[in-house]
């Protein structure tokens, strides 16, 4: 098994890194001080973003690595591991933004985290920014740093948190602008996408596993599962979820057709362990029950 080094609080990474600690729950490290390194999987208990400044060195995220050129951003949130054990040595370089969510405990910060779903993407769903782009993030950067130097007052926390919110928020804009210019890699996942549920409903998978999961498909198209529905999302208009149980729909009434069936048989084909199940979803979609629909169809 492999060794990871883990960082239970803000000042170890600070320490780790050569940085001063200027706030025990947030941070702006320039990663440039620190002494080089050997490649290590590194695990943190907090939230942190790296901005890097140079091409510099791969790290892994699961079994995918991704070599980070200039201006590229990621996002980690707690408990995630990055990086990689090698006898490589590297100089880290850029900056690193990085908080406790007890920092941001009872905020609209803190209310509204999730809907920052890129925190959970993969390496190699990375954020590109372009040089206008990168200046605005560096800017929010100034700002929380600015804070952090002068010292703690009755204003400071609510303007880091006010600061880190538009970071985020920024960087939800440019994730959408990337979604749009990046529209061949998003077309060919679309059909992937396409292709693996005619697969999997024609092959006898849906017998095995139950009906497909946003997890599952995400998974055999490589793509973590936030990413992938934000990209779903935003092309289609649709959830994974739903668009996977459009499809199922869709495979079921071809499937209704065929009388020799029962709907308990067809349920079960599709990977219902329940016929009942089956009905209540197949009703949900269509508005009557499966039978009703052989009916009024035959």
């Amino acid at each position: 098994m492999e060794e990871i080094l883990n960082f239970d609080t803000i000042s170890q990474y600070n320490t780790f890194n050569n940085n001063p600690t200027l706030h025990p729950l947030v941070s702006v490290v320039d990663l440039s001080k620190a002494d080089p390194r050997q490649m290590r999987r590194m695990c943190y208990e907090f939230y942190l973003v790296f901005l890097k400044k140079v091409k510099c060195g791969d790290l892994r995220y699961g079994c995918s690595k991704y070599d980070y050129d200039e201006g590229t951003l990621i996002f980690l949130a707690p408990g995630q591991v990055i990086g990689s054990n090698t006898d490589e040595y590297y100089q880290p370089q850029g900056l690193a933004l990085v908080f406790h969510p007890d920092f941001i405990r009872g905020t609209s910060l803190a209310r509204n985290i999730h809907e920052y779903t890129f925190f959970s993407y993969a390496v190699n769903e990375a954020l590109h920014l372009s040089e206008k782009e990168r200046q605005i993030i560096l800017d929010c950067i100034s700002k929380i740093s600015y804070e952090l130097e002068r010292g703690v007052d009755k204003h400071s926390k609510k303007l880091i948190i006010t600061n880190i919110e538009l970071f985020l928020n920024y960087c939800l804009r440019f994730y959408d602008r990337q979604f749009i210019t990046r529209q061949n890699a998003v077309k060919g996942t679309l059909e992937r996408f396409e292709m693996l549920l005619n697969n999997f409903f024609t092959t006898g998978k849906s017998q095995e596993v139950g009906p497909p999961s946003v997890a599952y498909c995400a998974r055999v198209l490589n793509l973590s599962a936030n990413y992938f529905g934000d990209l779903i999302k935003k092309e289609t208009g649709k959830t994974a979820h739903e668009y996977i149980q459009l499809k199922l729909i869709d495979v079921a009434k071809e499937k209704i057709f065929d009388t020799r069936k029962s709907v308990s048989e067809i349920a079960y084909e599709l990977g219902f362990k329940y016929p009942q199940h089956f009905t209540r979803v197949f009703k949900q979609y269509v508005g009557v029950t499966p039978i009703a629909y052989r009916n009024a169809m035959n």
